[in-house]
């Protein structure tokens, strides 16, 4: 009885660390959420600056507000996903690969941020062409997207790719997430109606790369708030799975903590009745 009862103790300790473990990961995933929440609200704000800036320079080249009206469908096409780079996040990975699966069972050429992603991408025979590490903290979000969008222009450039999807995660109500599609090419001009003054803005720059550059710079804005929401998203799905663990250590630690007292009233009645009886115990 005594070996059992301090197997019993033992598995206690045990369970009580990994709930600390547990906690501990739960307060990250949660400080995380409010951090990268901030980004979001100041990476809108710039990409609304662009935004108008684009409005009003289409007031010089009316002609590329009906660029991306009419959109063929092409067999170049990037697709962009946003996956995990830890573990611990239940099915948040799977989620985001299901919700691409049109794209994917289409051609295409997958990028592919976070390397639990690349796992599954393998799983599933989709080899990235082009991959990288999810951002472990909202400071790595610029240099994320930098290279990404360095590899994009590149290929768009020479014509390799004409069409870009990017498809992730992003925060939904208290706790929950959603997967979200988005077109960036070709890019869609009638998302900015004209100023209701319509002034022809002062330029140093001739009005077609003055809009290109504006175009590349809202582009980049779009996947920065794309990596930053499926980061949120991630430690959300975390926080989530973090929840139900605990909630599962609570219940093995309030089972053994019962078996424990059982084991223990068992010992005393034993040594009770071996005393009544006369025959103490060694």
């Amino acid at each position: 009885m005594t070996g059992r009862l301090a197997e019993v103790k033992g598995r206690i300790g045990s369970v009580r660390k990994l709930g600390a473990v547990i906690g501990a990961m739960r307060g990250i995933a949660s400080a995380r959420v409010q951090d990268a929440t901030q980004h979001v609200a100041a990476i809108r704000a710039y990409a609304e600056t662009i935004g108008d800036a684009i409005a009003e320079a289409l007031v010089l080249l009316p002609s590329a507000a009906s660029a991306g009206a009419h959109v063929q469908a092409s067999q170049r096409h990037a697709v962009i996903l946003m996956a995990a780079e830890q573990g611990f996040a239940g099915t948040y990975n799977e989620q985001v690969f299901d919700a691409a699966a049109s794209l994917l069972n289409a051609p295409h050429i997958l990028f592919l941020v976070g390397d639990r992603g690349v796992l599954i991408a393998g799983e599933r025979h989709h080899p990235p062409h082009w991959s990288d590490a999810m951002i472990a903290h909202p400071a790595q979000a610029g240099p994320l997207v930098s290279r990404l969008a360095d590899a994009l222009l590149g290929m768009l450039a020479s014509a390799e790719i004409t069409h870009v999807t990017v498809v992730h995660a992003i925060p939904v109500g208290t706790g929950s997430i959603e997967i979200v599609t988005r077109r960036l090419l070709p890019f869609d001009y009638a998302r900015f109606p004209p100023p209701a003054v319509q002034v022809s803005p002062r330029i140093t720059l001739p009005a077609d790369r003055l809009l290109a550059r504006l175009v590349e710079e809202y582009i980049v804005a779009e996947l920065l708030e794309a990596v930053m929401l499926a980061f949120v998203a991630e430690n959300v799905a975390r926080m989530r799975a973090m929840i139900s663990a605990q909630d599962n250590v609570s219940e093995t630690l309030d089972a053994l903590v019962g078996t424990a007292r059982r084991l223990r009233q068992e010992e005393i009645t034993e040594e009770i009745v071996e005393l009544a009886a006369g025959h103490p115990r060694d």
